[in-house]
Parts: structure tokens; C-alpha cells; sequence
């Protein structure tokens, strides 16, 4: 996923030292555009210490490195909050439209707004680094025995591979316990940012992050409501079939037959992709035709191969080989002497070729899918790095997402056939196996709500949306949101949900540009260096332009629309409403 780092690289513009501050009355196109060409280097500067210092954090958790970070963080923070508000003067003026929308984006650009307060500036960093690093830290010991320290890694293994409801529990509770230290830390940093957003003339750091789509935040707000009314149908067909499996399955005392399902058995620390559950609620004439993990394993792949078959699906595409120092520089691999933060995550240091990949590479067939993912992220960093530096971004953060995802819908049986790991593609029989595959992840995670809430909160959006509950009676006394890397790294959620629909419809579009006519499901775009090229001018248009006019560069459509979607699993939605028959659909 698009790293916090990432974001903050892309958002945090810096100080301009020294420079005079003219009126609206009598400001000038000129020095609007001397301005934002100073913000810019400025930017690059500072955005790069940043990036750096936190590299470092990340992959070298201790308390000296936290305070590096943070204070590179800090500087760039109170930079950004000067410069956005000094962009104001600016307002009303006629500007070429290159000037007119980098001062736009400025003053958008914040992921992390902070108060002017130098102090409160200070602090609000520390509280983001703190609880990165106590989440990067996180150990559950069972029984109390701390020679059985379990970190987020080998809970998550439980949690997929276990099928003892008490052990699925007993992990699940043991790393939710992590997160109530942070719940006070949280509160403040939550009052430090809506703070900042107020002070920017925003209601709070929510309002601020929906202002970001080209659009009012209200009408995008009804948008993703759209969006959601669209794909409800499918999830709830597909919601209904898994609570009937799990309740034959774990019993009547453990499933309810119309509630949600309790969270610790969907095989997904939160509950929000259920692909490690599928043995259990795959249609039962499909036999299993292959297993791509037990295939890497036994053909003795490691984490760096796994990573060089992403590279050349891009290649195949057209797109340059990734540079040496990405592969001398990244981290593939959980060193065995140190904590790291393993959530996967892609990374440009310096806006031009230093692109970094930190993952915990395991070789299993969801981290196969998660490497071309990660990857998806570093050919757009280096295809819009011709860019100035304010429009070198995705084309709303949920393009960033659909990239990868987009490329990874293309890890088809006919793909990995083409690279040689598999013999035989599966016939048309095996379709709706493969098909409730893709959905257990995909459609399971789109009603994912957005992890700003508390405890009360969490539970009952959880509930309307997912149709999830929590294993065990919660109080306000746990903290269960922060148990999420989003919310202790304060990413925006929205971009997941807008990247599970684009990326279909990005897929639809080059498999079309490939000439492709088959079911949308079997299409791979591997090798194909029409659709590459396609795909190639959305990503150098970077963040230039509002993002229908980059949807349309690869789609030919201006608007998102999940019909893709549909049309992608529209035979396991005809065989799920037919097991559906006679069960309750909904919760």
C-alpha cells in the first residue's frame, strides 16, 4: 500500500525564507508563479530528508530513529501550514493554469494538518511516530510467556490457516490489545488535527481529506454512495453465502443465522479480505487445480525472485527495468535481529529514480499478488517523475491503489501458464472457483469503513457496513481502530474503496486495448505492448490534470463506474443468489 511516508512526501510542501508577502490587492501572476517555483524546490528538499530519516525509522525502529523522523516530519509540517496559508493572497487572480492549480493542490495537499502553534506542531509529529513505532513493535504473548512473543506476522498465519474457533480468538484478541496504549495518544492527535484543518479554513481534517477529488466534498461524498449502491447487491450475495458456510462449519453457538459474522473467522485480521477462508465457502463441484504457493515453494523461490517476476510483467508491457539501487536499497526480507515495519509499502525518495520496495516478502501466493501490486506503485512514481514536483501523484489517491490492483487482476491461470508456473491453464468448469477467489478479497473489502472512530463507533459502522461484529464484548477501554496500520499511520481510507472499483474498469479498458474479447476474468495483459502504452499515458500525466480527464486517457470514460465490476463476477452473482435461495440476505 502507498506508504504514509509516500504520502507525506507528495503532501508536505516547505518555507519560503526571506520572501516578501504581497496583498491580494496587489499580488501578480508573476509572483504566483515565483512562488510556487520556490515551494517547489523547497519542497523537493526538505521531502527528501523526510523521506530518508523515515526510511530509516521504519526499517530501524528505535527511539533515535523516531526522533529523526519526527523531526524531519515536524519541519515539514510547519512548512506546508505556512506555505498553504501564504497561498491565499493568490486568490482571485487570473493565473495560467499551471500556477493556478499547484496553488490549488498546496493548499489541499495536507494528509496531516497541524496547528501554527510551533509546540503543538512538535507534538502532533512525535504522536504519528509513536504510533507507527508501537504498531511496528506489536507482540502478543500467549499465556503471558514471553518466549512465545508472536508479532502481527504469525497472528495473521493463525488467523488464515487455523480452523479452531478458541486459537482463532485467542489471536485476534492478542494483537487488538496492542492498540488501547494509543487510544490517548490518538484523542490528542485527533484534537491537533482537526485543529489544523480548522485553522486552514477546513470543518476538520475529515472535510479537508474529501475536498482532494475535484469536486465538493459533498458531491463526493455522494459519489461513493453511488458507488456503493452500485456493488451493495454483489456484497451482500456473497456475504450471506460465507456467514451460511461458516455457520455449518463452527455451529449455531458461534454463527448467528442472520447476524454478522464475528470477525475472527474470516481469516483476516480485519476482517476485510477473506481469501484465506476460501477452502471453506468455495463452490463444491470445483476441485482444486493448482496451489501457487506450494509451486513457489517447491520450485524454491525467493523473496528477491518473487519480486524480479513482478518487474517483468512491467517490462513485458514496455516499462523500463527497475534501476540497480531499487534492488540494492530495498527491503524484500524480516531481518531477524531488529523490529521493522512490515506492512508492505512502495516508496520514491527522490522524485526521480530512488525507488524502494519494504516488504516482509513471505512465498505465498497472496504476497505473489502483492508484489506486482507494490510494484504497480513504483512504475507510476517513476512514470510521473518528468512531473513538477506538486503534480507528481496519482490522479486522486485512489488511482495510486487501482494501478496495482488493476495489474494484478491479470495474475490469471493464463499468466502464470505464459511464465512457465503452471503446466495447464484450468477449464471453463473451474471458473467460479477461481472467481470466489478474487471476490473473497475484493468484494469482501469493499464496504471497509473509514478507520477515524472510536471504539462504539468502529463497532457499529462495521456492523451497517460489512456486516461484521466483534468476536468478544468490546468496551471503551480497548481501542479497537488502532489495531489497523492506517489509523496509527493516519492514511485515508477512501483511496481503497475508489481503487477497488477503478481497477476494474482500468482492466476492462486494457484488456480491450489488447484486443481481448473473452470473459473479463480470464484476460491478461501480460505481454501486451498496446496496452502498456495505454496504461503508460495516464501514469505520466502524474496528478497535471482532474482525474476524469486521467480516467479517460486509459478508459475513454469520465466518470467511475462500477459496472466492470459487475460484468468481472457476474457468473459468481448468478450462482450465488442461487445457493442464496431460502437464507436471509443481509444482517
Amino acid at each position: 500500500m502507498f506508504a504514509l511516508m509516500l504520502a507525506a512526501v507528495l503532501s508536505f510542501p516547505a518555507t519560503v525564507l526571506g520572501q516578501a508577502k504581497p496583498t491580494a490587492k496587489t499580488a501578480t501572476a508573476a509572483q504566483a508563479r515565483a512562488f510556487i517555483e520556490k515551494a517547489e524546490k523547497r519542497l523537493k528538499e526538505l521531502s527528501i530528508q523526510y523521506a530518508q530519516a523515515d526510511w530509516v525509522s521504519q526499517n530501524f525502529i528505535t527511539d533515535d530513529t523516531a526522533a529523526l523522523s519526527a523531526d524531519a516530519n515536524k519541519n515539514l509540517i510547519a512548512a506546508t501550514t505556512e506555505f498553504a496559508t501564504q497561498a491565499t493572497r493568490f486568490d482571485g487572480l487570473k493565473l495560467p493554469a499551471d500556477v493556478a492549480r499547484k496553488l490549488l493542490l498546496l493548499k489541499l495537499s495536507l494528509t496531516l494538518p497541524a496547528p501554527k502553534n510551533d509546540a503543538e506542531r512538535s507534538e502532533l509529529a512525535n504522536l504519528v511516530v509513536s504510533m507507527q513505532g508501537d504498531y511496528g513493535k506489536g507482540k502478543y504473548c500467549p499465556d503471558g510467556d514471553q518466549n512465545k512473543r508472536l508479532d502481527l506476522g504469525a497472528l495473521s498465519r493463525i488467523l488464515a490457516e487455523s480452523r479452531d474457533p478458541k486459537q482463532l480468538l485467542d489471536a485476534w484478541r492478542g494483537w487488538h490489545a496492542i492498540a488501547p496504549p494509543m487510544r490517548q495518544r490518538y484523542t490528542r492527535f485527533v484534537e491537533l488535527a482537526n485543529k489544523g484543518a480548522r485553522e486552514l479554513g477546513f470543518a476538520d481534517s475529515g472535510a479537508m481529506w474529501r475536498a482532494k477529488y475535484d469536486m465538493p466534498p459533498d458531491a463526493f461524498a455522494r459519489e461513493v454512495d453511488r458507488l456503493w449502491l452500485q456493488v451493495k447487491p454483489l456484497y451482500d450475495a456473497l456475504h450471506a453465502h460465507v456467514r451460511a458456510k461458516l455457520r455449518e462449519k463452527y455451529g449455531a453457538d458461534v454463527v448467528p443465522e442472520n447476524g454478522p459474522i464475528p470477525a475472527h473467522l474470516l481469516g483476516n485480521m480485519w476482517a476485510q479480505q477473506w481469501g484465506n477462508i476460501y477452502p471453506l465457502v468455495s463452490p463444491p463441484e470445483q476441485e482444486k487445480t493448482f496451489d501457487l504457493t506450494e509451486i513457489l515453494k517447491a520450485r524454491k523461490t525467493d523473496e528477491k525472485e518473487m519480486v524480479r517476476i513482478g518487474e517483468r510483467f512491467f517490462t513485458s508491457l514496455g516499462f523500463a527495468p527497475l534501476p540497480q539501487t531499487f534492488w540494492e536499497r530495498s527491503l524484500f526480507a524480516k531481518p531477524r535481529d531488529r523490529d521493522v515495519v512490515c506492512h508492505a509499502s512502495a516508496w520514491s525518495i527522490d522524485f526521480k529514480e530512488d525507488l524502494r520496495l519494504k516488504m516482509c516478502i513471505e512465498i505465498t501466493e497472496e504476497d505473489f499478488q502483492t508484489i506486482h501490486h507494490e510494484l504497480g506503485h513504483n512504475f507510476y512514481q517513476r512514470a510521473y517523475n518528468k512531473q513538477p514536483v506538486l503534480f507528481q501523484d496519482s490522479a486522486n489517491d485512489g488511482f495510486h491503489e487501482a494501478v496495482g490492483d488493476s495489474v494484478a487482476l491479470s495474475i490469471t491461470p493464463e499468466y502464470l501458464k505464459q511464465i512457465g508456473l503452471i503446466e495447464k491453464v484450468p477449464g471453463v468448469e473451474g471458473d467460479l472457483g477461481y472467481l470466489m477467489k478474487i471476490a473473497l478479497d475484493k468484494v469482501a473489502f469493499l464496504p471497509e469503513v473509514r478507520p477515524a472512530e472510536y471504539n462504539k463507533a468502529w463497532w457499529e459502522l462495521r456492523k451497517k457496513y460489512q456486516g461484521v461484529a466483534p468476536p468478544v464484548a468490546r468496551s471503551e477501554a480497548e481501542f479497537d481502530p488502532g489495531a489497523k496500520y492506517h489509523v496509527a499511520a493516519n492514511v485515508p481510507y477512501t483511496r481503497y474503496f475508489l481503487a477497488h472499483i477503478l481497477q476494474f474498469q482500468m482492466f476492462r479498458a486494457m484488456c480491450r486495448e489488447a484486443g481481448y474479447t473473452g470473459p473479463l476474468h480470464r484476460c491478461t495483459i501480460y505481454n501486451n505492448k498496446a496496452a502498456g502504452a495505454k496504461l503508460n499515458k495516464m501514469l505520466e500525466m502524474g496528478l497535471s490534470r482532474p482525474w476524469p480527464e486521467a480516467l479517460e486517457a486509459l478508459t475513454g470514460e469520465k466518470q467511475i463506474d462500477a459496472r466492470a465490476m459487475l460484468d468481472y463476477f457476474a457468473p459468481l452473482k448468478a450462482w450465488l443468489d442461487e445457493q442464496n435461495k431460502g437464507r436471509k440476505v443481509g444482517w
